[in-house]
């Protein structure tokens, strides 16, 4: 039975790369419908993203990714319509915080308990809604004061780890995507059945 339910995904220039790619083709994978949407662009328009990479250095290097086509346009979201939300991390973040509107989509999800993931700095955008007050996330460790200025308990767990927190999953960084994955799709009331070519529904 085809899944039609609706994930939204949240993007932007300067996006990671992995953390947009990855995320977007897993949950279409599984059949969910995705809308990857970035304020101020319309449906068909590309975000450009960025590769962050752990090369020994005291912080990430950050590099030319891809180009990433949005599927959706953000002027026409209507949160209702969505199961969970999403947000990649990287540069974008840092400017996705100040649209009111995209603080105002995160509280809708928040404030209705639905699946709320976010990776990296992507929780950046978690702690500008205020709505981390009382909740354990993780984030990329810069991010660590933010979180525990907003209220939150900062969770230090590797790279390759997710935390989860009622509708709230978190990870520090792309190399944690499948457990963070996996684990909002737990949250989502996924069920996936190996070796079948129908895998998923949703309950």
């Amino acid at each position: 039975m085809e899944n039609t339910k609706k994930i939204l995904f949240l993007t932007g220039d300067f996006a990671e790369d992995y953390e947009t790619m990855v995320p977007f083709q897993m949950l279409l994978m599984v059949g969910y419908e995705v809308h990857a949407v970035c304020p101020n662009k319309q449906k068909g328009d590309t975000i450009k993203t960025a590769i962050h990479d752990f090369e020994g250095d005291q912080t990430y290097t950050e590099k030319p990714g891809h180009l990433f086509e949005l599927n959706y346009s953000f002027s026409d979201i209507n949160p209702a319509d969505y199961e969970g939300l999403v947000i990649a991390g990287g540069r974008a973040p840092e400017y996705l915080r100040l649209n009111k509107q995209v603080l105002e989509l995160v509280r809708y999800f928040a404030e209705r308990n639905k699946p709320l993931a976010a990776v990296c700095h992507g929780i950046q955008i978690l702690t500008a809604a205020r709505v981390v007050e009382g909740r354990r996330l993780t984030a990329y460790p810069a991010v660590a004061p933010e979180v525990d200025l907003a209220g939150g308990t900062y969770v230090s767990v590797e790279a390759t780890e997710a935390v989860v927190d009622g509708n709230f999953v978190t990870s520090p960084a792309w190399p944690g995507h499948p457990k963070f994955i996996r684990a909002f799709l737990n949250v989502l009331g996924t069920k996936i059945t190996l070796g079948q070519p129908t895998a998923v529904s949703s309950v």
